[in-house]
């Protein structure tokens, strides 16, 4: 029962070759492609709407220097909602719930994050590791606890999005076999499951978008502090 019900975050292959190539760049193909026409179709104006709303509210706290890192934001948001939604149809595999695609998207980012800082102003960004203020004795402490905590944000930013979505997909899961149970010996019970469960979805499709949000808004904001 344990191993059927974490199979579905294995690494999908076909003939031994992996597919989770396919899976990433599958969300790419699904977005459409604007023409050379004036008028567009109402999917693409959409779009550019939606694209235009999130860019301006993610650029809002930054300055201009860091209105650089738009399109590269911007995209990444994109391509983590269209993975996270993708993953929520059946039998489907989610590259987002696997901890080492997520490190790769937060380890590098980050880092250019902090080196931004500390070739643009370094006074500034090493004075982050130590509070104005702060009494004689408990400087050598806070600057040590100011130095993990700054190493742990790439791993923070990649455990937060893999925990959200294997939760989720592990509940969903879960009620679901307990519908398909529960429906000939106890019908109530597993109509009301079936609502939780459906009840669930929805909250699921919500958790999608908010962490793939959450992600690059944090990013966003470790840029402001740098720039």
């Amino acid at each position: 029962m344990m191993a059927s019900l974490f199979d579905q975050f294995a690494s999908p292959t076909l003939l031994g070759l992996p597919l989770v190539v396919i899976a990433i760049l599958v969300p790419w193909i699904m977005f459409p492609n604007p023409g050379l026409r004036w008028v567009t179709n109402r999917s693409i104006t959409i779009q550019m709407w939606l694209t235009n709303r999130f860019t301006n509210q993610l650029m809002l706290p930054l300055n201009v220097q860091g209105h650089k890192w738009a399109l590269l934001l911007t995209s990444l948001m994109m391509f983590l909602i269209t993975i996270n939604m993708l993953g929520l149809l059946p039998y489907t595999f989610t590259p987002t719930t696997q901890l080492s695609m997520n490190m790769g998207f937060a380890f590098p980012l980050w880092l250019a994050t902090v080196i931004i800082g500390m070739r643009n102003q370094p006074t500034m960004s090493l004075g982050h590791l130590l509070p104005e203020g702060t009494p004689i004795p408990l400087i050598p402490a806070l600057i040590i606890i100011e130095t993990i905590s700054l190493f742990i944000r790439p791993l923070a930013l990649g455990v937060r999005l893999t925990a959200n979505l294997t939760a989720g997909h592990l509940l969903i899961q879960l009620l679901a076999t307990a519908v398909f149970v529960l429906l000939p010996l106890m019908t109530t019970v597993a109509i009301l499951t079936a609502t939780v469960f459906l009840l669930l979805t929805l909250l699921e499709v919500a958790v999608a978008l908010i962490q793939a949000y959450v992600f690059v808004l944090l990013l966003s904001l470790y840029l402001q502090e740098n720039i």
